[in-house]
């Protein structure tokens, strides 16, 4: 069975640091572009940030661009977004994403083969 988990999620003030993890399973997870959205109350699901198959290529929502870093260790069949310099609109579910490799849609479209479902992350002020 496919899965993909996110762990990592929780309470933190603004300006703090926070990283959360996607544990994928059932899949060839070297095989798969890994990206991650957000979602907060009220709004459309949002890109956050992609990652290629071997880590070549990485690009990042302008909203978070030099804060959050997404990363993967294909030998461990994890990907990570360590999130820094939080804020309050940062506060969303945080759902990892996993799509096959020759995918010409958008990364930043809702078309992904698996979803997880996701990890609340709350930034207060």
């Amino acid at each position: 069975q496919v899965q993909l988990v996110e762990s990592g999620g929780g309470l933190v003030q603004a300006g703090g640091s926070l990283r959360v993890s996607c544990a994928a399973s059932g899949f060839i997870f070297s095989s798969y572009r890994l990206s991650w959205f957000r979602q907060a109350p009220g709004k459309e699901r949002e890109f956050v940030a992609t990652i290629g198959a071997f880590s070549v290529t990485t690009s990042y929502a302008d909203s978070v661009k030099g804060r959050f870093t997404i990363s993967r260790d294909n030998a461990k069949n994890t990907a990570y977004l360590q999130m820094n310099t939080l804020r309050p609109e940062d506060t969303a579910v945080y759902y990892c994403a996993a799509r096959y490799i020759n995918s010409r849609s958008r990364v930043s479209s809702y078309e992904y083969d698996y979803w997880g479902q996701g990890t609340q992350v709350t930034v207060s002020s």
